[in-house]
């Protein structure tokens, strides 16, 4: 009995892993061989599941088999599958390495994850932190499964290097004109290694998603980066606390900005040098917060002012009123929408088509987003003196033809601009209102004469962006007539000759949507409109005017896009308002 009893202590009950209770309950495995098994594996410090497939007490065939059955998961053939055109970017490629699976796709919230043990929930955890999205398993033969797992960590570590290569790196005129202090500290912060593979490889991750702007969040117990895609906030990653500071001191010496003040926001711009012939500009802000600095970079696309106006979503009506306005020797033309509304870009815009060697063009912006050749942009400095209006009073003694103000901001700038567009100039500039009608009573309740803002401003363009269905993925759906109704659709559009489309999610979208599609609101001031104004009508009677003269509301060009199939009816309902 003391025998019995000594061999059972020195064979205690081994804890199974689920991989390995269920193969003894699918009867593929015995007890005492499932024990040894595990034994081994801890003995050479490999997983259960490699000592399992390697011994040969179960082919990987059998296991992927038995594991597709016991947890009721699809099973994949990953032969079947083209490893180049798997998502990149999902899941961090350490974490598809440690557990050896690969991810197939996303749909909506949840990753679809091929792995040959869908007992493992550690990884299942891991996939959850890491994302914030949910898991569905299916089921791969481990072999297979391997060979891809390699293939894609060998992938991943070739882009790494190509992140700290010598092909990425700020530009290294950055640095000029620091100081002795800052410049050691660029030397202490280049040297450090972790920090700038990190914020490298955030950098390059904005521009394969898509990005506009990257957020570094600092707070008590934790750091978050989020990036803006189409419009919406994503978490991407939570970097330890501590790297928060020197990854403020970063970006702070390369945009050439005061390390050692932490106490006020602080402006700067950055570039960052990809390949041979590229360089991409960023406008970096920081915000001092009760726990560290919250810095915002805004990646500014040189290209997207020469995309064309037809890309900018324009309906072909819109765009010939627009053409004709931007086309007179002289006037005001106004950009209104929220910030983050696409108004520098449909600025810049129509300054590549003015932009010709017998123009002159001056821009006052704050600060500069977009650098165009041919231009003469000037930067806003209200520490040295140099306002928006300051600006405006010197390029009347400059001899323009074109003058663009980034933000008509108060009277007196918005007073020397109406004397441009009355003097023979041309005049751009964004207004912050809701629409285009109101746009105009804004500018009467800012201080402006009647007769001068009837006299000067030509055109209001309000616009928004909605994000784009993706063309891959996008489903019809069968929205009831009183709710197309409702949402601003009139009899006559309901005759069955166009179908909406709802937002579905796959690998290559952001839960269903890829881009934005601009929505739009052009309005000439006709002399009808005029009249209202010089009498000092309201902005109702401005749009029911408007209206018969066939501008359409931001609603109506929303609905417009659905009507094409390119945007979904929640989409337009939540970016504009009637």
């Amino acid at each position: 009995m003391a025998a019995v009893e000594t061999a059972h202590r020195e064979s205690p009950t081994i804890a199974l892993p689920g991989l390995g209770r269920a193969l003894i309950s699918a009867g593929k495995l015995g007890q005492k061989s499932a024990e040894e098994i595990f034994r081994k594996a801890s003995a050479n410090r490999t997983s259960f599941i490699a000592e399992l497939t390697g011994s040969g007490a179960v082919s990987a065939f059998d296991l992927a088999h038995t594991m597709s059955y016991a947890f009721a998961a699809p099973l994949v053939d990953i032969d079947a599958l083209d490893s180049q055109r798997l998502p990149k970017g999902l899941l961090d490629p350490k974490i598809c390495s440690a557990y050896r699976i690969v991810v197939l796709s996303k749909r909506n919230n949840r990753l679809i994850v091929a792995t040959a043990d869908p007992s493992d929930q550690d990884a299942a955890e891991k996939i959850k932190f890491s994302t914030q999205m949910g898991v569905d398993w299916v089921i791969a033969e481990y072999d297979k499964l391997l060979k891809l797992v390699d293939v894609n960590s060998a992938t991943a570590t070739e882009t790494m290097e190509e992140i700290i290569g010598s092909e990425f790196e700020f530009d290294e005129m950055a640095a000029d004109g620091l100081s002795e202090n800052e410049q050691a500290t660029t030397v202490s912060e280049v040297e450090d290694a972790p920090v700038v593979k990190f914020l490298h490889k955030m950098l390059l991750d904005a521009f394969s998603m898509r990005a506009s702007d990257l957020h570094f969040e600092p707070y008590e117990h934790n750091y978050r980066v989020r990036f803006r895609i189409d419009g919406e906030l994503r978490e991407i990653a939570s970097p330890p606390v501590a790297i928060k500071d020197k990854l403020a001191s970063r970006i702070k010496v390369i945009s050439r900005m005061d390390i050692s003040e932490k106490r006020v926001p602080q402006d700067g711009k950055m570039k960052l040098k990809i390949g041979p012939n590229r360089v991409i500009d960023f406008r970096v802000s920081t915000l001092p917060t009760l726990f560290g600095e919250k810095i915002v970079i805004r990646i500014l696309d040189p290209n997207s002012a020469k995309l064309g106006i037809d890309a900018l979503g324009y309906e072909q009506e819109e765009k010939d009123r627009l053409m004709a306005a931007v086309s007179r020797p002289y006037g005001m033309i106004l950009v209104t929408g929220p910030t983050g509304s696409g108004k520098t870009v449909s600025l810049y815009t129509c300054l590549n088509i003015l932009n010709k060697p017998g123009v002159n063009i001056a821009t006052a912006e704050d600060p500069a987003e977009i650098t165009l050749s041919g231009v003469n942009q000037v930067n806003m400095n209200e520490k040295a003196g140099l306002t928006f209006a300051a600006a405006l009073k010197s390029f009347l003694r400059q001899d323009p033809d074109v003058i663009m103000v980034g933000e008509i901001r108060d009277l007196e700038t918005a007073d020397i601009a109406i004397k441009a567009a009355q003097t023979g100039h041309l005049v751009l500039s964004t207004l912050h209102t809701n629409d285009a009608p109101t746009t105009l009573t804004r500018m009467r309740n800012m201080g402006i004469a009647p007769f001068n803002i009837a006299s000067s401003v030509i055109l209001i363009t309000a616009q928004r962006l909605a994000r784009r269905l993706c063309n891959n993925c996008k489903a019809v759906i069968d929205i009831p007539k009183k709710a197309l109704v409702d949402a601003g659709f009139e009899n006559r559009d309901l005759d069955g000759s166009w179908q909406s489309y709802r937002p579905v999610g796959c690998s290559s979208c952001n839960n269903g949507y890829k881009g934005r599609v601009g929505i739009y609101q052009v309005m000439p001031v006709s002399e009808e409109i005029q009249r209202i104004i010089l009498r000092d009508g309201s902005a109702l009677d401005i749009a029911h005017q408007s209206k018969r003269e066939g501008v359409r509301s931001l609603r109506q060009s929303g609905l417009q896009k659905v009507k094409m199939g390119l945007t979904s009816l929640e989409e337009v309902l939540a970016v504009t308002n009637e």
